[in-house]
């Protein structure tokens, strides 16, 4: 199995963030695991996006030109991305700030209202983590107790009474996600 992953939106977002307990998730299933981010220098409310790949083989090149999966989260994202998305892979989007919504038909794509749900469990940093959980609902390539390892690996301490929050907000990414 070999999972290749690119998230992308604005900084801010937790794009990194996702990519990164993905990728401790997956060396907790001991996985072979590349995480890549790219951003631009103006980090918050410039772009942002990650490639992760999950795989039970070595991997060559941490480089993709194409994906089993693109994460979306705003519309520049959604504009350069989805060509990239592999056919038949798999096009995961928060449809809030996307005015061009996906067109294609060789692909699976599935919605989250990510924004909306954090907003109404009350803490908008959630975000991320619901978009996980969507993701992991769809694909389910790392198990959740491995996700909540990840989560402990790549908080600093301080922030580990955060992890109920965060596990029910993967929980609660996994039961909204919707197929379009």
């Amino acid at each position: 199995m070999t999972e290749e992953i690119i998230i992308a939106g604005f900084g801010g977002q937790g794009v990194l963030s996702m990519g990164k307990i993905l990728a401790y998730s997956g060396i907790m299933q001991d996985q072979e695991v590349s995480w890549m981010p790219s951003y631009g220098p103006e980090m918050r409310g410039g772009t942002a996006n990650v490639t992760v790949i999950l795989s039970d083989e070595r991997i060559s090149s941490p480089i993709l030109t194409e994906f089993d999966t693109a994460i979306i989260l705003n519309q520049q994202s959604m504009d350069k991305f989805e060509k990239g998305v592999k056919k038949g892979g798999l096009l995961l989007y928060d449809p809030n700030g996307i005015i061009h919504h996906p067109t294609r038909t060789d692909i699976d794509i599935y919605t989250i209202n990510g924004a909306e749900l954090a907003a109404e469990m009350g803490n908008p940093k959630i975000f991320n983590m619901i978009v996980l959980g969507a993701f992991l609902k769809i694909k389910p390539i790392v198990k959740l107790d491995n996700v909540i390892k990840g989560l402990k690996k790549s908080l600093p301490e301080r922030y580990h009474n955060l992890i109920p929050l965060n596990q029910s907000a993967i929980e609660k990414g996994m039961q909204m996600v919707k197929a379009k």
